[in-house]
């Protein structure tokens, strides 16, 4: 089980208005922001759920290429409603919503490449 994970970003706030839009509608959210007088150095974001922040964004050059996050979406309208927020947030089509069976029969994801290039998934397992 993954606890956490941080992708860096090269322009903090355009990443930041992105994730904000895209992630809200997976009901994910900005949950604890730390500023670099209290890290040190970095200013970062954490978006989660339920109290728990499990994402996190900061400031700085973007760690890498390569870089693939899945988010669980609730309900398949939700995938659509990402995919939507995300493009109309700056986002890149990286897969527009729709199921991929090579996986499983009921997978439903959508694909975006988020400012920095980094592929972002919201995927729902359910049936419906």
């Amino acid at each position: 089980m993954i606890d956490h994970i941080g992708i860096g970003a090269a322009d903090f706030a355009r990443s930041r208005g992105f994730y904000d839009a895209a992630l809200a509608a997976l009901q994910i959210r900005p949950l604890m922001e730390l500023t670099p007088a209290q890290t040190g150095g970095y200013h970062g974001i954490g978006y989660g759920a339920d109290g728990k922040p499990f994402f996190w964004l900061s400031n700085g050059e973007p760690r890498g290429a390569g870089i693939h996050v899945a988010f669980t979406a609730p309900s398949r309208a939700a995938v659509d409603a990402f995919y939507h927020a995300a493009l109309a947030a700056g986002g890149k089509n990286n897969g527009a919503p729709g199921l991929r069976p090579h996986y499983h029969p009921h997978y439903y994801a959508a694909f975006v490449f988020d400012p920095d290039g980094i592929n972002v998934e919201a995927v729902c397992h359910s049936p419906q």
